[in-house]
């Protein structure tokens, strides 16, 4: 895949030296919240799925890229496409910036910004959608930067720590670029 390329950031196809990157953030359970993740993943487990991360998106459904700031460092995040619909021409967004110190920098906007022209242009989508915790203001302000429409609630969605809590869903429809 062509590296998808911004002012500060690039995003690029997961390499098999990103293994301990992935494995590193599959198994911070302080993001465990948002990415639905209940268990940890071993080294093997992230090998494989890395070794099988060429498939195409139309045959995996998910195309997961890492977030890089220039040539000489390493990935600082992950961003995806999954449940790729190509029948409906819909996806999902799933955006992680690995450390809190990289956090507020513009970097996942960037990343957001590179992703959406890529789905809308090269895939021909119609349509994004993210989940997102309704108490999760960094990244309801993200993705509503980028024209992210809050479309529903569901109530008592995932259960944290002891707590039910509400998800919001949230819907961009692609009228800048013509699709199929």
């Amino acid at each position: 895949m062509k590296t998808l390329k911004g002012e500060n950031i690039y995003i690029r196809a997961l390499e098999p030296n990103d293994l301990e990157f992935v494995y590193a953030i599959e198994n911070d359970q302080s993001i465990w919240e948002v990415s639905n993740t209940q268990t940890p993943y071993s080294r093997f487990l992230v090998k494989q799925y890395l070794e099988n991360a060429q498939q195409d998106i139309y045959e995996a459904k998910q195309l997961r890229l890492a977030i890089c700031q220039d040539e000489d460092f390493p990935a600082v995040g992950l961003i995806d496409l999954f449940d790729f619909d190509p029948k409906n021409n819909r996806a999902g967004v799933g955006i992680v910036i690995q450390k809190a110190e990289n956090r507020n920098q513009n970097i996942g906007s960037e990343a957001l910004d590179l992703l959406i022209e890529y789905a809308f242009t090269n895939l021909n989508l119609h349509q994004l959608y993210a989940n997102i915790s309704a108490e999760n203001a960094a990244s309801t302000a993200l993705f509503t930067k980028f024209g992210f429409e809050k479309i529903g609630i569901k109530k008592d969605w995932t259960f944290v720590k002891g707590v039910y809590k509400d998800e919001a869903i949230f819907q961009l429809i692609n009228t800048k670029w013509p699709s199929l």
